[in-house]
């Protein structure tokens, strides 16, 4: 069940939850209000109408909006980066990890919860604790993607990690506008469009030592 589940699920004022079911209905409830608002119009009293709680329970849980914000840049970054980490371990055959790396990205931002705008569209970038938080998301898939390529090619790793930034860059740009232009070509046919562009540039370095998948 996701937060925003939860949140429609424990939404009934006064009811008493356990604390980390009430720290993950909160986040739920401050998920709707940030993507749908933002970070700045958003207030503490629209998320504590909306998980349906008192002010002060909001406050027991998080001291401020930015406690809430950055709680939920930290759950959603990791669920970025295990996506792709998974995807890079779903098999050894390198064209089917670029499509399965591609498809994580764009299951990411088709999430309804909207989550990957504040990762890559938040109105909050000038606060350093989040523009951390954005580049660890954005440098961790990058070097996840980096280790396949280093281990595969025998490319340095600076080589390796400038290949996986463009990968990386290229998947999540891609996804967003394909999310923005109403989905108007397929999901899985926008992956694998983009899975033929990514590989016949990343098929042109030869495996180091082993045989290549085509």
């Amino acid at each position: 069940m996701t937060a925003i589940e939860q949140t429609e699920a424990a939404r009934p004022r006064g009811t008493r939850l356990p604390r980390r079911a009430r720290r993950n209905q909160l986040l739920g409830a401050a998920q709707e209000v940030f993507v749908a608002q933002g970070y700045h119009a958003a207030a503490m009293d629209d998320i504590a109408e909306r998980a349906g709680v008192s002010k002060p329970v909001l406050y027991q849980h998080f001291p401020g909006k930015l406690d809430l914000y950055l709680a939920l840049l930290d759950q959603h970054c990791e669920s970025l980066i295990g996506a792709v980490r998974g995807a890079l371990a779903s098999t050894t055959d390198n064209k089917q990890r670029v499509r399965a790396t591609m498809d994580a990205y764009f299951a990411y931002v088709e999430d309804d919860g909207g989550a990957f705008r504040l990762v890559f569209e938040s109105d909050l970038t000038n606060e350093p604790a989040v523009r951390e938080r954005v580049d660890k998301v954005t440098n961790e898939c990058a070097e996840a993607i980096c280790e396949v390529i280093a281990e595969d090619t025998g490319l340095s790793r600076a080589e390796s990690m400038l290949l996986a930034s463009g990968l990386g860059g290229l998947a999540q740009v891609v996804a967003r506008s394909w999310l923005h232009s109403d989905r108007s070509v397929p999901r899985d046919q926008a992956v694998q469009l983009l899975t033929s562009l990514a590989w016949r540039g990343i098929a042109g370095f030869p495996l180091h030592g082993i045989e290549q998948h085509h």
